[in-house]
């Protein structure tokens, strides 16, 4: 098998039809040597169904239909994970990142790069607040961790198979798909591409959804937050020892002035410091926890595969 495309599904009954149409253009001239993937995420809609109807018309189509809802992240893995090809491309269902990239990202990976990785060059259809979201995501992304993740990139990329092998290696439960292949290093560049707007469905991916992958992120690849509770808890013993000096002065020179203002400032300031560095700690540990379980990432329910839907008891990942 020369290249496996990976699309990760979660309620996408509506994209399916046009995500297998295009993605069947696009291998057209790999054909013989090419599979489609499509994990189902645990979906509640008609997703899995359309899934298996459109091996009709792409027989070349893999479905995986998870047990449960996993997670974006885990249905990429689990994709990569059944992936046979040498080159991997991998893809959102929503098409807004186009599939027609492929051929220029094979000839940039003909040159001798391990990952071609798309870079948002401009987004349509999205508002203010999620341009600016994004764009802020990145860059303090970057610098609150410790690898060089290049900014404005999804999980849109093509990796050959050194390169997805040493990343399927990590065995950590909270992925950050992007940040693992950054950090696994190897020959890597970035082609630019418009970003479409989303024509069918929601998006899957809320400002808490972005938020939790942004803590992912960070406490996956970097200390760095818990330093920043350390400098947080210095810069409060100083700012103790400054008002310890206001009121010995106070005292000292008989001026003080009554009032009940100035200490429920110092008393939130100091709840809220303290609050913060507890969270910091507490999602560190929360990441132990998960991981010291060694829970398997995901199990299989179902798998389309050579025209027929065969039934599975589980298969484990992780």
């Amino acid at each position: 098998m020369f290249l496996s495309i990976v699309v990760p599904c979660f309620n996408e009954a509506e994209s399916i039809p046009a995500l297998v149409h295009r993605l069947s253009a696009t291998i057209e001239p790999w054909r013989e040597w090419a599979e489609i993937i499509l994990v189902d995420d645990g979906s509640t809609d008609a997703t899995w169904a359309q899934i298996e109807a459109a091996r009709d018309i792409a027989p070349e189509l893999v479905g995986i239909r998870l047990s449960g809802n996993r997670g974006h992240q885990v249905a990429l893995t689990a994709g990569l994970e059944a992936a046979r090809g040498e080159r991997i491309f991998m893809l959102d269902a929503d098409l807004q990142d186009p599939p027609e990239l492929l051929p220029d990202m094979m000839h940039m990976m003909d040159r001798g790069y391990d990952v071609v990785y798309g870079r948002r060059a401009e987004r349509q259809g999205e508002s203010a607040f999620k341009k600016a979201t994004a764009w802020g995501f990145y860059r303090l992304l970057n610098m609150m961790t410790d690898v060089d993740i290049p900014k404005d990139t999804g999980d849109f990329r093509l990796v050959n198979r050194r390169a997805l092998d040493a990343v399927l290696s990590m065995p950590e439960k909270a992925r950050f798909m992007r940040g693992m292949f950054a950090w696994a290093g190897f020959d890597q560049i970035g082609i630019d591409y418009t970003r479409a707007a989303r024509e069918k469905g929601e998006t899957k991916y809320p400002f808490r959804a972005m938020l939790r992958l942004a803590l992912d992120a960070m406490t996956a690849f970097s200390t760095k937050p818990l330093r920043l509770a350390t400098r947080l808890s210095f810069f409060s013993l100083g700012v103790s020892f400054l008002m310890g000096l206001y009121v010995i002065g106070s005292l000292v020179a008989q001026h003080v002035v009554p009032g009940w203002a100035s200490v429920v400032l110092a008393v939130s300031f100091f709840s809220g410091v303290q609050l913060l560095t507890l969270g910091i700690l507490g999602e560190y540990v929360g990441r132990l926890y998960l991981e010291a379980k060694a829970r398997p990432l995901y199990f299989v329910s179902e798998e389309a595969r050579e025209g027929t839907p065969v039934k599975l008891r589980s298969r484990a990942a992780g």
